[in-house]
């Protein structure tokens, strides 16, 4: 599978909602960078720190959380997924619909890396009481 065809099979596991799907592809090392501000802001390390880190919390605390990608640009072992996150705040009831670019390196059949880019502010009003 290509570079992209793997970031590809992780979006399409996430909107299976199918967890296992979602890590398959990722390397026992898998660096993955939430950006500053943001609620899972951080640096994770390995399969099992991102979904502890991550996706639980995002699960927890966020209802029909998705994400949308509208384009997505390969180039070798590096895909940009220019998209949006949509959901609504378990807590505040509040709607979150927030830009987001995710930055993946790929090396072989293996994902490696993951960076977030995202409107933090809006996430954290979202969650707001």
């Amino acid at each position: 599978m290509s570079s992209l065809d793997l970031v590809n099979a992780h979006y399409a596991a996430s909107a299976r909602g199918d967890l296992e799907g979602m890590i398959a592809d990722f390397a026992d090392d898998i660096v993955w960078t939430e950006c500053a501000g943001f609620p899972t802001a951080g640096t994770y390390i390995g399969p099992a720190a991102v979904v502890d880190g991550v996706f639980g919390p995002t699960a927890a605390e966020w209802e029909g959380f998705a994400v949308s990608v509208d384009r997505t640009i390969a180039d070798g072992g590096t895909v940009i997924a220019l998209g949006r996150y949509t959901a609504t705040h378990r807590g505040s009831g509040r709607a979150l619909d927030a830009r987001t670019v995710h930055v993946w390196t790929v090396e072989g059949d293996r994902i490696v890396g993951f960076e977030q880019i995202a409107d933090s502010h809006l996430a954290v009003a979202a969650a707001r009481p």
